[in-house]
């Protein structure tokens, strides 16, 4: 799936991230994934970002950023931004302004799955303006939200057979802020 965003848990460090990819010795077969039948109600699955008063901020900016984003619901009083709902390749981002208790932190992220390096380029430039790149494709972005601006590509690389692959594309991301994807392929080739 193409540049989206979803909701993930911030693993312990980036060293746990690596090693959930590289392959175990024991060649275990991976969960079955299970598909919901075409008669089942769909559901949705929609992360709320609950910010002070930033939440119009937050959304103009996120719309600017993801190309072909779009506000489809804004819900105001008195004239101020209560909440909305941004829209963006099938994918709906939900902010609400009123939290005045519970900061943002790295221990939740979305993730952001690009294509090639344009993509990783233009999110991780626009999110990251103002805010804090961190490593292995996380950043902050101005309003404290976590991002992780990653190719596609990611899991293939970190989870190539030959343990050795692995290990190299684990150790290059490690040295990285914002991912260079040929250079991770140039790891994993040992170039």
């Amino acid at each position: 799936m193409r540049s989206i965003f979803l909701p993930t848990l911030l693993l312990a460090g980036a060293a746990a991230l690596a090693a959930a990819f590289v392959p175990a010795t024991s060649h275990q077969a991976p969960p079955a994934v299970t598909k919901p039948s075409p008669a089942a109600s769909p559901s949705e699955f929609v992360p709320c970002l609950w910010f002070d008063e930033e939440a119009e901020a937050a959304v103009r900016h996120y719309a600017s950023v993801f190309e072909g984003a779009r506000i489809t619901s804004e819900m105001r009083s008195g004239g101020a931004l209560i909440s909305a709902k941004l829209a963006w390749r099938g994918h709906d981002l939900i902010v609400l302004n009123g939290n005045t208790k519970h900061a943002f932190n790295a221990s939740a992220s979305i993730v952001v799955s690009c294509k090639d390096q344009r993509e990783i380029d233009r999110y991780w430039d626009g999110l990251v303006a103002g805010g804090t790149p961190t490593m292995c494709g996380w950043l902050e972005d101005r309003f404290g939200v976590s991002w992780q601006v990653i190719p596609e590509s990611l899991s293939a690389l970190l989870g190539d057979p030959d343990p050795a692959k692995a290990r190299r594309v684990a150790e290059a991301m490690f040295q990285m802020q914002k991912l260079d994807l040929a250079a991770l392929e140039r790891a994993r080739d040992g170039r």
